[in-house]
Order: structure tokens, then C-alpha cells, then sequence
């Protein structure tokens, strides 16, 4: 068997390159996932499941400190299946599993990147999906796009097809931000219109779904009303994208937090950065109305943010139930009326 590459000094290095001071969770116990939780949305009940894996070997993007939730080190495909096991033994998936609609997998990294992702565990889990969620709708997985592998997507695709009821695939990536310079040169993404558009023209043909995620006021130095049009301009690009490939797009929009041990958090704490208003992205988002694509607001930070560095102000609990019901519904409607709050 050939020895299995060690990716741990590569992902420290990218980490503190890029300016970061956390450090990663060794501590967590290898058979327990790093979360789970339910979305309320106008697809259904969603179940979002954060597995605990090796740290994105990416690890360079300037707001993010996803990686502190992973290991440095390898987790095997045997502690993977007790993450799942445990997954579909909770009281909570049994409790909602005729609900469940969709499932979102991530790793707070690629879960198509075999070297973070054992392919092992992953199929195990399709198979999971297939005997416990009977009414699964789509099948949401989170990865860079350097990672997608036609051939395996068609795999997965018949697999998650051979369930109760057929499941469509759907692949989501981080896109944070419209504007080229605040992306790559500034948050470093690493992630071109080139490459993006190479890469929904490998998926448009098999249908897949994708979601883009979009941080809303990403960097410091954008001003609130430059963060609006950057979601604005992103609306309009992706709408443009759905209809030149015919496929299914959905933005997650996530307004930006405060994340602990980020170049971000230096610039807050220096008063040089102050999270997005929600009626800000309330604002941002209303731009979809009519637009080609679906959007649905985050509004979980995981826990990660520092102390005053949350979107969520002392004030907001009014707008954060209309986001919550446009989330449910998506009728547009709510964010009229959050707009006005």
C-alpha cells in the first residue's frame, strides 16, 4: 500500500503565510462531527453537517478560520463512518428524517479533495443518505473547484439517484466576492472568472446544481455601500451565468463576521473594520428580486466570531426574522419590509 502523503506542514505554512495565529483542534474527538444543524428554507428542512477532517490544504483566505474547527493531521475513513454512524443516530436526524429535504456536506474545506475527504467515508455516507433520508431532494457538496472530477460526480450522481426518491447533486463553492482585486489579490481566493466558468461548463451538461457563496463586506477598507454593490454586481453575474449554461444557481449569502486569529480581527480590533449592517444585506439581496437565481441569507456565524465582531446587532432581532421568514418563503416581500425596519 502506497504511503499516504503528509499535507499537515503544507496547511500550517499556507495558514500562517497568509497572517493567521489560530491554531487547529486537536483536541476534538475524531468520532464526533464538528456540527450539525436545521435550516429553515423555501426548499424544505435542510440538514447542514460540518464533518471533522484535515484543515483545507488552501488555508490562505484572509477572513476565514474555518481550518481552526479541523485537525492539522489526517483523519482516517474509519473515524469518518463513526462521524456518520453518529450523524444518523442522533434523535434529532431520526426526529426529522421524513422532513429532511436537503443536505449540505461539508468539511470546512473540500469534501471532494480525497486527501481531506476519505472517498471511502464519502460513499458510505451516499449510502447513508439513500437508507435514512427518504424524501432527499438535493444533495448539497462543499469544495474548491480544482477538486471536481467529472467521472467521480457521475458516480455520486447515480448513487444519491438510487434512494427512496431521486436526489439531485449539487456542488457548492466559495466565491466570497464579485470584484477580481478584493477576491484574489485582497482575500486571496484564489478562485478567476476563467476558472469559474471553465468549471460550469464542465457541470451544465449532467444539470448539477450550484450554490455560491458570497460574503458581503469581505475586506477592510470597503465601505457599506461598496459591499452592497459588490452583492449587487455578483446577482447580476451569476444570473447572466444561469442563463448562458441553464443551470441552477443559488447565492448563499453570508454576511461577514469577525472570525478569532484572522488578519480581519487585527483590523477590528484596531477600529479599521465593522461588520456589515443586516439591512445592508438585506438591501444587497433584494437585488435578486426577479433575477435568474435564489438566494438565502446566512445568519450563523458557528460560533467563531469575536466578542462585538457579530453582524447581529443589539437592535436587529426584527430584521433577522424577516430574513429568516424571505429564508422559509423566498418571497421577496420580507426583504421589502426588513429594508424598512
Amino acid at each position: 500500500m502506497p504511503e499516504k502523503k503528509d499535507y499537515s506542514i503544507g496547511i500550517l505554512k499556507s495558514s500562517r503565510d497568509a497572517g493567521k495565529t489560530y491554531d487547529f483542534d486537536e483536541k476534538h474527538n475524531k468520532d464526533l462531527p464538528v456540527g450539525m444543524w436545521f435550516q429553515n428554507s423555501h426548499e424544505g428542512t435542510i440538514l447542514f453537517i460540518v464533518f471533522y477532517t484535515q484543515a483545507c490544504r488552501w488555508s490562505r483566505c484572509l477572513g476565514c478560520n474555518l481550518p481552526s474547527k479541523s485537525s492539522q493531521y489526517n483523519v482516517d475513513y474509519r473515524a469518518l463512518i463513526k462521524q456518520i454512524d453518529y450523524v444518523f443516530a442522533s434523535a434529532d436526524v431520526i426526529g426529522q428524517r421524513e422532513r429532511i429535504k436537503k443536505v449540505i456536506v461539508s468539511n470546512n474545506g473540500s469534501v471532494l479533495d480525497e486527501e481531506t475527504f476519505s472517498s471511502t467515508a464519502l460513499m458510505y455516507l451516499l449510502a447513508k443518505l439513500n437508507l435514512h433520508l427518504p424524501n432527499l431532494a438535493v444533495c448539497s457538496i462543499e469544495t474548491r473547484a480544482e477538486y471536481v472530477d467529472l467521472a467521480e460526480l457521475e458516480f455520486i450522481s447515480r448513487v444519491i439517484k438510487e434512494g427512496e426518491t431521486p436526489t439531485e447533486l449539487e456542488l457548492a463553492i466559495g466565491f466570497e466576492a464579485f470584484d477580481e482585486s478584493i477576491r484574489n489579490r485582497i482575500f486571496k481566493k484564489g478562485l478567476s472568472l476563467k476558472l469559474f466558468e471553465s468549471f460550469v461548463g464542465r457541470i451544465s451538461p449532467y444539470q448539477y446544481g450550484l450554490k455560491c457563496y458570497f460574503m458581503q463586506k469581505p475586506v477592510p477598507g470597503m465601505s457599506d455601500e461598496e459591499a452592497i454593490l459588490d452583492i449587487q454586481h455578483g446577482i447580476d453575474y451569476l444570473s447572466r451565468i444561469a442563463s448562458i449554461y441553464e443551470i441552477k444557481i443559488n447565492m448563499h449569502l453570508n454576511p461577514t463576521f469577525v472570525a478569532k486569529g484572522t488578519p480581519l480581527e487585527k483590523s477590528f480590533l484596531k477600529g479599521k473594520y465593522t461588520p456589515p449592517r443586516l439591512i445592508d444585506v438585506a438591501k444587497a439581496a433584494l437585488h435578486a428580486e426577479g433575477a435568474r437565481i435564489s438566494v438565502f441569507i446566512g445568519l450563523y456565524d458557528e460560533g467563531l466570531a469575536v466578542k462585538g465582531g457579530s453582524f447581529v446587532r443589539e437592535n436587529d432581532k426584527g430584521i433577522v426574522h424577516l430574513v429568516e421568514q424571505f429564508n422559509m418563503t423566498g418571497n421577496f416581500r420580507f426583504l421589502h419590509l426588513a429594508c424598512k425596519e
